[in-house]
């Protein structure tokens, strides 16, 4: 009787034994998936859709950019300084204002500068679905093409607002979305000449987009002296779409447009 005891003591031992390690082994798997999870989680996070905020180059060369969302009673002395400084820009046209203005967006196209795409309605295209997104990106490049005659292939979120799906939705539509690293603020009331001139003329760099807008207070007449100092400095000037990079590159954490190794 007492060894069979012994025996049944010895089975219950086992048992918990038993039971112990597999709890111990269904801990650990959970433990080790929750970190590859977590690894997963970090990963997505790594691999935020970012725009095109400058290009990565050791060549001194700079795009400048426009903003069409206003009026256009400007339009016509900023072409004639570009002209006249055989400068190449790139502007990014709201949908409406190419309705409201054709002939304006058509002589931008015929002088040899970049018809860009800055959205058809000009909605902050974070707060917008995904089929929303799409159709305003869409009907934008329809009445610029209608226009212009022209594939659209450069796309600024209005207000600079974006989020992964906002880039995502772009790209599948065969478009680079292009941001700023310089940005003139010449929109604002309170910016004076001077600091217009300033802020973009202390900033730049190699591969710098700037951001300008059509129809402020003083940009059309500032843009002689921008575009003077900035060949002092030994600057010269591309369109965005021949400053980029096209093919076999990424993009890094803050924006910079790099070619791969």
């Amino acid at each position: 009787m007492y060894k069979a005891y012994r025996v049944y003591v010895i089975k219950i031992k086992d048992i918990a034994i038993f039971v112990m390690l597999l709890i111990i082994g269904v801990l650990m798997a959970w433990i080790i998936y929750s970190g590859m999870q977590f690894r997963s989680m970090n990963t997505t996070v790594r691999k935020k859709q970012v725009p095109i905020y400058y290009v990565h180059t050791d060549e001194k060369v700079v795009s400048i950019t426009f903003d069409c969302a206003w009026g256009d009673s400007d339009i016509g002395d900023i072409l004639k300084t570009l002209k006249e400084n055989d400068v190449k820009a790139s502007f990014f046209i709201v949908g409406t204002w190419a309705e409201r203005f054709p002939q304006t967006v058509k002589l931008i196209a015929d002088e040899g500068h970049d018809i860009a795409s800055h959205g058809y309605g000009h909605f902050r295209m974070s707060a917008l679905s995904r089929d929303r997104i799409r159709e305003d990106i869409l009907k934008c490049e329809r009445v610029l093409y209608e226009i212009t005659g022209q594939k659209v292939e450069l796309f600024r979120p209005p207000y600079g607002d974006y989020n992964d799906d906002v880039v995502d939705i772009a790209r599948n539509l065969n478009y680079y979305t292009i941001q700023w690293n310089i940005d003139s603020l010449d929109w604002k009331k309170n910016m004076s000449r001077e600091d217009i001139l300033k802020r973009v003329v202390n900033n730049v760099k190699p591969g710098s987009i700037i951001l300008f807008h059509n129809d402020t207070l003083h940009t059309a007449k500032l843009l002689p002296e921008i575009i003077r100092t900035l060949k002092e400095k030994g600057y010269s000037f591309l369109p965005v779409s021949k400053l980029i990079i096209r093919d076999n590159y990424f993009i890094d954490f803050d924006g910079a447009q790099k070619s791969k190794p």
